[in-house]
């Protein structure tokens, strides 16, 4: 397994959307909390260009860009909030190194309380919870490996599962991993993308909801 090392400069943005369903297939219209196809701004996710960062519309999608080594940056709705909640989106890396991440966060209270799913560009994956100290990957020491995520610039199905106690992380239809979170059971949801050793991460997300279980 390839170890990880996360080590975390929280930045906050305003955004909106995510999302998830029961099977790998979206559920019906009715059941949809939250939706963004990133096709306008109206939806008001934070459009921030500087030298460390990017979190922006672009060419139909959103993007984040993470232009230090070893930091993370996100993006969630204002005020939303929900309880349970399955979160699907679709995630391409645009450029920039295979050893990244990126991903769905749940339950998110503020910078320092939250979940997150979440894969890389050459193949591992994890589910992560936050706390005041650092991210912390829930299960095992390592981020582990799968042959279900695309590898390099081709595009992953991500689905993240928020309800009760139970995390559940699904990659282009597969189920990936499942662990147990306790401590929140509330919150935003959002988007993510981190740097490791080298910076320059650049990730595209589009077909953003949020399901009610």
């Amino acid at each position: 397994m390839k170890p990880r090392h996360f080590i975390l400069i929280l930045i906050l943005f305003a955004s909106t959307s995510l999302a998830c369903s029961n099977n790998g297939d979206r559920v019906p219209e009715g059941d949809i909390l939250f939706a963004d196809d990133f096709s306008n701004t109206s939806k008001k996710w934070d459009q921030v260009n500087d030298t460390t960062h990017t979190t922006d519309y672009f060419n139909g999608a959103y993007r984040i860009t993470v232009n230090e080594l070893s930091i993370d940056v996100w993006a969630v709705p204002g005020k939303e909030s929900f309880t349970d909640a399955h979160l699907e989106v679709d995630a391409t890396k645009n450029g920039g190194p295979d050893d990244n991440i990126f991903g769905v966060i749940c339950r998110y209270i503020d910078t320092d309380q939250f979940y997150y799913g979440v894969i890389s560009s050459d193949g591992f994956y994890g589910i992560m919870k936050m706390t005041a100290d650092d991210g912390l990957l829930l299960g095992r020491k390592n981020m582990a490996e799968s042959s279900v995520i695309n590898r390099g610039a081709a595009s992953n199905h991500i689905r993240f599962d928020c309800v009760g106690s139970t995390l559940t992380l699904y990659v282009n239809g597969t189920q990936v991993d499942q662990q147990t979170g306790i401590e929140y059971t509330s919150g935003n949801v959002g988007l993510l993308a981190g740097s490791f050793k080298k910076a320059g991460t650049d990730i595209l997300f589009d077909n953003f909801f949020v399901y009610k279980p």
